[in-house]
This record gives C-alpha cells, structure tokens and sequence, in this order.
C-alpha cells in the first residue's frame, strides 16, 4: 500500500470508530429520557467515563485533532445527559 492509500484507510478506521463509538450512546440516552430512569446507571462509572472523554476532547484540542474533537464533543454531550439524568432521576 501506499503511504496515501494507508493514510486514507486509517482515516476511514478512525471515522468508523468515531461514528460507531458516540452513536453508542444514543439508545440509553432514549431509553433514559423516556422511561424517566437511570437506576441501572453506575454513577461512579460515568463519573468517570464523562471526565475522560472531556480529557480526550482536551487532548484534541491540544493537538488539533478535528476527528477527535468533534467524536468527543458529541460523545460528551451525550455521556454528560446520561450523568444529569441518573443524578435528576438515581
């Protein structure tokens, strides 16, 4: 492969994981805001979670990473709706 080719396909890599790993959160910030509960949600776990990724969104910014400044931006607004949620809702 060439270098243009390889840096093309590690940027595809990245984009897939980017896509796949915020919209991950999507389905439990439905089910969250529909059933009104987040009584399965670890507190302690998106504590956590919702710290790295501002973390990696920092490390973004720093490096000027678009991809991953925009992957964590998204990826926070959702982990950080999911933490109100189980704080409003326990």
């Amino acid at each position: 492969m060439t270098s243009v080719a390889l840096q093309h396909f590690d940027n595809l890599i990245g984009t897939l994981a980017a896509i796949f790993t915020t919209t991950a959160f999507i389905p439990q910030v439905v089910l969250t805001w529909k059933t009104r509960r987040a009584d399965g949600i670890s507190l302690g776990m998106y504590s956590l979670f919702t710290t790295g990724v501002a973390l990696w969104l920092a490390y973004g910014v720093i490096i000027g990473a678009w991809p991953v400044i925009i992957a964590n931006t998204l990826t926070l607004a959702l982990a950080l709706f999911i933490l109100a949620m189980k704080i409003r809702f326990g």
